[in-house]
């Protein structure tokens, strides 16, 4: 039976579809706490779930603009994105927007490239824990505060009494611990590509995109859909892969005095994350 015109045309579309890459965008603080505008393996770990499930794909990008957040977290995200590429045997290309810090950078060396703008801001390769003391306000407000713990070191940094040597002594060899295991991830995933000493590298210090190529931090600068294009041609198709929308798409309706408060905190803590880069 001859072809028709029809089943030529068709054919011939079958025979030259683009490609297809799933894009998984990753914004926000990294955090455990189900709330919109976190990033954690909850909310997360679905979406890589998805993208490195289609198999036609031959690779996955993911796009980062994080300030950073918890060290857990961010080792989750980053162990499932390689416990994926391995499995699908797909590669992993990472695109860094405003910023790759802490955290964010944690999760982009799961890449089997990074790529910037030239103003990214990429790196703090470090462990920070910030808190308030208090001493004395009890007193001049007139309230008397009662604690009783069980464990010598239960009320460690208690912001309402002196610092203790001890305590300052306990919390610097539990960052130290943390920065290591992030310092090991890094010379894993960076194996052979890092062009700077550990004394620059690790020191927490965060630089510019096209600085982080020099240190080999990063691969190359590039953005998102110049890069697509030029791997996988111009008629390349970039997929997003984003959560489930609200019902209808409405806003969920009523609010309470807590929820207010807690959105207030959150977004204020969102904040001083992004303050901390000067964003």
């Amino acid at each position: 039976m001859s072809e028709t015109p029809a089943k030529r045309n068709w054919m011939s579309r079958m025979l030259h579809r683009p490609t297809t890459v799933p894009v998984v965008r990753l914004h926000g603080v990294i955090a455990a706490e189900q709330r919109q505008g976190r990033l954690n393996i909850a909310s997360v770990g679905p979406l890589l779930d998805k993208a490195f499930g289609m198999k036609s794909a031959p690779a996955v990008a993911i796009v980062i603009n994080s300030p950073g957040g918890s060290p857990v977290q961010s080792r989750l995200i980053s162990k499932r994105i390689r416990d994926l590429a391995d499995e699908h045997g797909k590669p992993v290309l990472v695109f860094v927007e405003d910023a790759a810090a802490s955290g964010g950078y944690f999760i982009a060396v799961a890449g089997d490239e990074i790529f910037v703008d030239p103003s990214s801001i990429v790196g703090s390769i470090g462990v920070i824990m910030a808190t308030f003391g208090f001493v004395g306000a009890l007193d001049k407000l007139g309230i008397e505060r009662r604690v009783h713990t069980a464990g010598r070191n239960k009320s460690t940094l208690d912001p309402f009494l002196p610092e203790k040597a001890e305590d300052v002594e306990r919390i610097e060899r539990f960052e130290l611990e943390i920065h290591e295991v992030f310092i090991d991830h890094v010379k894993a995933g960076r194996r052979g590509r890092l062009k700077a000493d550990d004394d620059t590298l690790f020191t927490g210090e965060w630089w510019t995109g096209l600085r982080s190529v020099d240190l080999g931090l990063v691969d190359a600068v590039g953005d998102l859909h110049a890069v697509m294009r030029e791997r996988y041609g111009p008629d390349v198709v970039l997929k997003p892969i984003a959560p489930k929308r609200p019902f209808f798409g409405l806003p969920r309706l009523g609010f309470s005095a807590q929820g207010v408060v807690e959105d207030v905190t959150s977004s204020l803590e969102e904040r001083v994350w992004w303050a901390r880069l000067g964003l």
